[in-house]
């Protein structure tokens, strides 16, 4: 994504099902639950790079012995300052203790996260608030070991305030502007009244049973109990990911697949999908069950996941990005005039690449057509050198732009940043014959589009190329996202740029006034979550021709080049990602009732200059 988004959070869970000295006996190290906690997280970093935090409950402790811990850290490198305090932590306990590691039971006594139960938490800030005070995870404290929780998460509610109303509570400032608080609160409210009921046991299922029928958003979250219960816990559509493996030494959790396949070095088939509106449930003693808290529904799991957030090393999702690419190879050779001869294919960014492999398939797919067709037909009249000829033509794939790392924008004046933007990348001269060859280019998906403005068109401009053609293996983003992106401003988006763009070219404006109408009818009468009225907004135009008006917003006025943008098909993505079928962002429609009421004050806000998200 070529268009800096901020997004989805991580988690990381683990019960250690045996005593400390099991794992030092057999892998040689009592810090062995520590150290899969840390490649978890740091095998999912890419989901959070705003800040971090740990936790963990320590079983069977003397009385009046603190159980429960918890370290957060702000900012890219977290994790690593997060484990280099543990480090940090054990060195100055050597040095009264030499001998410290050899004992694990002393080592427990000791350091602060030698814990059976662990949670870690990778953030990506979608309220654009980074501070220490809003990482995960959260923590409600109380006398009574059972009323101690903590809970971390990947998830946006969009009724936060509904749930303060049934709560009828008044959290301090930080919390009450977290949905984890709004989250953590509504858990432990009921987790109290559980323990009121019978103070002997708990029934976590049922606690999360109550809490969760109150919750309206995407979520996987994760919580432990000071009783030494734990669970993870996934929203009824199934809209943020969430994956388990378990045997005898261990459970584990996580927000991806190949994390805990890597971390755990087990089989893909050991790795198990949490159903929509289960939980993993681990009792104090570790016995573990998979419950279903709230009625699955309309399956609606995120396919942004699969397009770009989540990492291409999961065997599914890899497949299913060179699809996309490839599904874009009939529509590029439209656009080429299918003349691969003089057209150069390349991808930014470099999670595209993906992607880029597809593409190139079915561009060879269709050029291996036109070999076969000719060498039928000509193959008598053909010399040997000819057909060598024939044989050896291929699609050509050059490395045209390398983004420098090095390169910072921090220079804030305007006229001084655009500058500056459109070096971010370097380009590779020499490949492109000025005048001649096309270039296609790969992105995984174009939001603001505002890189490719800034930046990408102008670079690839100086190449000297005939035509320039920017394809999206994402659909295009026309509505916010409210369960887990930052994308939450309407006119953020060039797609709804456009659209408004070719209302008023096309005397169609007073649709703009009318949607808007609608939607301060419907706030008016608390019923904003009933419809989505900005699909209306983009109800009279096909794709293809609000693609031509993006392609024309983003073409800088002194570029020489043609320019088009092709994005994928909703049929396409449908095809290439049939088991995560979220696409509420591309279509408008969302799987909850918060989804439509998000979308419509979002437009709202955007029709009367006010800044913020809409939930």
């Amino acid at each position: 994504m070529s268009d800096e988004i901020r997004h989805e959070c991580g988690l990381a869970y683990i019960r250690l099902r045996k005593p400390l000295t099991y794992y030092f006996d057999k892998y040689g190290t009592a810090m062995w639950g520590l150290n899969k906690l840390y490649l978890l997280m740091e095998k999912q970093h890419n989901r959070g790079q705003d800040g971090a935090g740990i936790a963990a409950v320590k079983l069977d402790v003397a009385p009046g012995t603190q159980f429960m811990y918890r370290q957060r850290q702000s900012g890219a490198g977290a994790i690593t300052s997060i484990f280099q305090n543990l480090g940090a932590d054990i060195a100055e306990l050597e040095k009264m203790y030499p001998d410290i590691r050899q004992y694990p039971k002393l080592l427990k006594g000791y350091l602060r996260f030698m814990g059976e139960v662990l949670m870690g938490h990778l953030r990506y800030g979608t309220q654009g608030k980074n501070n220490v005070d809003f990482c995960h995870p959260f923590f409600k404290p109380d006398i009574a070991p059972v009323r101690n929780l903590m809970m971390a998460g990947n998830f946006n509610l969009v009724n936060t305030d509904e749930l303060f109303q049934v709560l009828d509570k008044h959290p301090t400032t930080t919390m009450r502007e977290s949905d984890l608080g709004a989250m953590i609160e509504m858990v432990h409210y009921y987790l109290c009244q559980a323990n009121e009921r019978n103070p002997n046991e708990l029934d976590l299922e049922s606690v999360l049973k109550q809490a969760a029928a109150h919750f309206d958003g995407g979520y996987t979250c994760g919580g432990l109990v000071g009783n030494g219960a734990s669970f993870v816990l996934r929203d009824p559509h199934g809209i943020r990911p969430a994956f388990f493996f378990e045997d005898d030494e261990v459970v584990v959790a996580a927000s991806e697949r190949p994390a805990i396949m890597t971390a755990f070095n087990v089989s893909i088939d050991k790795v198990k999908e949490l159903q929509p509106g289960h939980a993993l449930l681990v009792d104090s003693k570790g016995q573990s069950s998979t419950p279903e808290i709230l009625v699955p529904r309309t399956p609606a799991a995120c396919s942004f996941e699969r397009i770009y957030f989540s990492r291409g090393s999961d065997a599914d999702i890899y497949n299913e990005r060179k699809q996309l690419g490839r599904n874009l190879a009939p529509r590029v050779l439209v656009a080429i005039e299918n003349n691969l001869k003089d057209t150069i294919v390349s991808f930014i960014p470099n999670t595209a690449e993906t992607a880029f492999f597809g593409l190139i398939k079915g561009l060879e797919a269709w050029l291996n057509e036109i070999k076969l067709d000719r060498l039928k037909r000509k193959r008598d009249t053909m010399t040997d050198e000819d057909v060598l000829d024939l044989l050896s033509r291929r699609v050509r794939i050059e490395k045209i732009a390398i983004k420098d790392v090095k390169m910072r924008t921090f220079i804030t004046e305007d006229a001084s940043r655009a500058e500056m933007v459109q070096h971010v990348y370097d380009i590779t001269y020499g490949t492109v014959r000025p005048g001649i060859d096309n270039i296609v280019v790969i992105d995984d998906s174009i939001v603001r589009g505002t890189t490719l403005r800034e930046s990408i068109i102008r670079m690839l401009d100086r190449l000297g190329p005939k035509k320039i053609i920017i394809v999206s293996s994402a659909p295009q983003i026309r509505y916010p996202d409210c369960y887990g992106i930052d994308m939450s401003r309407m006119g953020d988006f060039i797609a709804f740029q456009a659209a408004i763009a070719l209302l008023h070219d096309t005397d169609q404006a007073s649709i703009i006034k009318q949607v808007y109408y609608e939607c301060k009818q419907a706030a008016d009468s608390n019923s904003l979550d009933k419809q989505n009225f900005v699909q209306g907004i983009y109800a009279p135009f096909s794709a293809d021709e609000i693609s031509a008006k993006i392609a024309e917003l983003l073409k800088p006025e002194d570029i020489t080049a043609e320019i088009e943008i092709i994005y994928q098909s909703l049929d396409g993505l449908h095809a290439a990602i049939p088991n995560h079928p979220g696409d509420w962002y591309f279509t408008g429609n969302y799987p909850t009732p918060g989804g439509a009421r998000v979308a419509n004050r979002a437009f709202m806000n955007w029709m009367e200059q006010k800044e913020g998200r809409g939930y």
